[in-house]
This record gives C-alpha cells, structure tokens and sequence, in this order.
C-alpha cells in the first residue's frame, strides 16, 4: 500500500495548545482534527477499494451490486444454491470477458441454456462425474482455470479443504460451490422462485422471477435482489436496480482489465 502524507497535526496541536484553556482545545482546532481524520478515512477507503477492484472477476451487471466489493473476488470461495441458472449467471460475466471457466460434478448442466446466458462454450471445460475424486479434479484444474463450480462428493477432510482453499488462492482462481464449505467469503442462494407463462392449462413456461440473497463476512446484513432468470429470451435481467450504480465503476475496470489481449491470452 502507498505511504499516506498526513495533514500537518503537529502544527496544529501547537496551535491549539496555545488558546486552550483549562477545558481543552480550541473549538477551531477540535473541526481541524476532526477534518484531519475523515480526509485520513476516505483516502484509506479509495485505496482500499482500488486494491479490491484488481482483483474482481468480471461479473454480469444483474448480479454485481448483490456481491462483497461488487463482484467475485480472484482467489475466493463462494457457496451457492445447487441450481444450474445461478450457475450459469454467474460464470456468464467471467467467461463474457475471456475467463476460463469450469463445471465439476454437475450432469445436468445444459451448454444450450449456458451458451443462451452468454457463456464461451470454448472456454468451457466440464466435468460432470468426477465421482470420488471431486476433490482431486477441481484442485487441478484450478491450476488452469479461473473460475471453477463444484458440487462436492463425498465429504472432505479439514486439511483436504484447507489446502485446495489454499491453492485457490495462490493460483487466483474463483471457486463456487454448490454445497457447504468452511470459511466462504459469501453465501448466494436462490430464497424465491416462480415460473410464468402457462396459461389457462396451456402454454409453456417462459420466464423465471427469482430472489438472489447474498449473505456476507463483509456485511451484517445479507443484499437481495430480484431477477429474471432465465427471460423470455433465455438471457438475465435485473428487475430491480436499487443499489446497482453502486458498484458500477468497479465492474467497468474489472471487464477492461480482463478484456485486454494479455489476460485473455493467459
């Protein structure tokens, strides 16, 4: 982190010290010191968010303001609802811009929704029945990959977890599992969902409304969102946008960083 040039306090301490009277400061020098720290606060702030905006993976406009630093983070563990749509939304960002992606233990994966929400069929690598080996595969295609989606097997030992979590974050990968898993940045779950589109006992089913939640370390209280997953188009539409500008600038840099030739050719 850059050395931060502090306000000149000690000039005004001696400043204040000399119309103090026996109840303290100045009222002068009490707003200077006050001014001090929050100027201090908001640098520490913006040079906190730019830290976490180089390490965003590129994420779709409808989920980004749901997540922690507003969007998926390189070398982090996310859990989420076993549902193939909210797996596709959130790899649809990643792999728009270039990311390898891949599938772990999930057969009903259909790469004709996948390829309808956006996702790069050549930078997609499944593997739909690893069996036992769940952990073993994921582990070393996270080698390779930058966003990987498993739903666990057989249950893992702590020390199994702890070092494929580690080498998640050394490589910088993004890993999201559909299932437990200890010490998870955030929770993304699907809390509500309906079907339109039948009509009087006729029709077929067009679109669904559902309700992302995310439940965070970062904040006490979860963020929910409603969407269209999939619409009628078989695409992702946010159909409420209350905190989305939030996060906007964030998410612009993480697409231009991954857009560049360097990264995608990596």
């Amino acid at each position: 982190m850059p050395a931060l040039a502090l306000s000149p306090v000690d000039d005004l301490a001696v400043d204040g010290a000399r119309g103090r009277g026996e109840h303290g400061a100045t009222p002068d020098a009490r707003v200077q010191t006050v001014d001090t720290v929050q100027a201090l606060q908001a640098r520490i702030d913006s040079l906190q968010r730019t830290r976490l905006d180089t390490r965003l993976l590129p994420t779709h406009e409808a989920l980004a303001d749901l997540l922690p630093a507003g969007g998926l983070q390189e070398g982090a563990v996310y859990t989420l609802s076993p549902s193939s749509a909210l797996t596709m939304a959130l790899l649809a960002g990643p792999s728009a811009a270039g990311a390898w992606c891949g599938v772990v233990g999930m057969p009903e994966f259909g790469i004709e929704a996948a390829e309808a929400m956006g996702i790069d069929l050549d930078r997609l690598v499944l593997v739909p029945h690893p069996g036992d080996q769940w952990l073993t595969v994921t582990a070393a295609i996270a080698d390779a990959l930058s966003v990987i989606v498993v739903r666990p097997g057989r249950a893992a030992s702590d020390g199994a977890i702890a070092k494929l979590a580690g080498r998640v974050r050394e490589r910088g990968s993004t890993l999201l599992v559909a299932g437990a898993w200890p010490q998870a940045e955030a929770m993304i779950s699907i809390t509500g969902s309906r079907w339109s589109g039948l009509g009087d006992g006729h029709g077929y089913l067009s679109e669904r409304e559902v309700t992302i939640t995310v439940s965070s370390r970062r904040s006490p209280r979860p963020r929910s969102g409603r969407l269209l997953l999939p619409d009628g188009e078989l695409g992702i539409r946010r159909l409420d946008r209350a905190d989305a500008a939030a996060h906007g600038d964030a998410t612009q840099r993480a697409h231009d960083r991954w857009s560049t030739p360097a990264r995608r050719a990596g």
